[in-house]
């Protein structure tokens, strides 16, 4: 039997160019211009994926329920999506996409951890509640990106303790705020505080983001790092990493987070002067670097 519109059986009634032309232009009285943009380069995109790839009905169910058990798994305390973002380098291109533009230190990743607000800690002050790592240093300057000093500047810091787990991966082992720190620069724009030599770690894999990894044969590993978000008035924020020099899977992390710049040594150092400066016992692991902000 004939249909109206003279298709034949079997045959959709919508081209999918004209499919994807109709959702598009669904979107036309938006009110929001951006959020117009937006929804019609996400749907000219995905329809071109569909049919690039002749996503079968099938495929199509089990992302749907990949994506599903995503938002399931997300917690107050765990964001299996930002880890998703993360592993698909989605997370990395955001941060290089919108990164300010100047010479100051280069962003990278947020990262599914920073899920809870740091305490407030002195200058100086041990993150490391447990004191189960090897004694580090961490110390440097907040710049602005002519080098004048930025005082009162704030540092948020995070993370994982010597075994490569955040305090809110284990409430049950780690006090709370363990591997945290909300640290204000000193007059001259300086900052240091203790903690332990940071390892490097696997993201979590007990969700759907770990099985994709075992699926694809990828490994779930990231380098030895230390989470901080500087920022000071007047100048754009900086979300970044210093990763320790030498370490496992630089040039392999799960989230192509690594840029050279934000390596940074660990020096083994026994210095008598500057072990008494920070209140430490010899000898210990010292990081040192400036972080440079961008007029904002």
């Amino acid at each position: 039997m004939s249909t109206e519109s003279g298709a034949r059986a079997g045959e959709p009634s919508v081209p999918a160019e004209e499919l994807t032309s109709a959702v598009v232009g669904s979107f036309a009285a938006a009110p929001d211009p951006r959020l117009r943009e937006l929804l019609g380069s996400l749907t000219r995109h995905l329809h071109a994926f569909v049919r690039e790839t002749g996503l079968t009905g099938e495929e199509w169910e089990r992302a749907v329920g990949f994506l599903t058990a995503t938002g399931q798994a997300c917690t107050d305390t765990r964001q299996e999506f930002i880890l998703l973002s993360d592993v698909l380098g989605v997370s990395m291109l955001v941060e290089t996409v919108n990164e300010a533009a100047g010479p100051g230190t280069e962003s990278t990743v947020l990262g599914p951890f920073h899920m809870t607000e740091s305490p407030v800690r002195e200058l100086g002050a041990d993150i490391d509640l447990s004191g189960t790592g090897e004694l580090c240093v961490v110390s440097g300057r907040v710049l602005s990106a002519d080098g004048t000093p930025l005082p009162g500047a704030v540092l948020d810091v995070w993370q994982a303790n010597a075994e490569g787990f955040y305090d809110v991966q284990q409430p049950d082992v780690q006090p709370p705020g363990n591997g945290r720190g909300l640290f204000t620069a000193d007059g001259e724009g300086r900052f240091w505080f203790r903690t332990c030599v940071p390892n490097a770690y696997p993201i979590p894999t007990d969700g759907p983001v770990g099985a994709l990894l075992r699926a694809t044969g990828r490994h779930p590993y990231r380098p030895a790092h230390i989470h901080f978000i500087a920022s000071a008035e007047g100048h754009a924020p900086v979300t970044t990493h210093i990763f320790v020099a030498d370490g496992e899977y630089l040039d392999s992390d799960a989230v192509f987070a690594v840029k050279s710049s934000l390596v940074q040594d660990f020096a083994k150092t026994d210095d008598p002067v500057l072990a008494g400066e920070f209140g430490v016992a010899n000898p210990f692991r010292h990081a040192r670097f400036d972080l440079v902000l961008n007029a904002g």
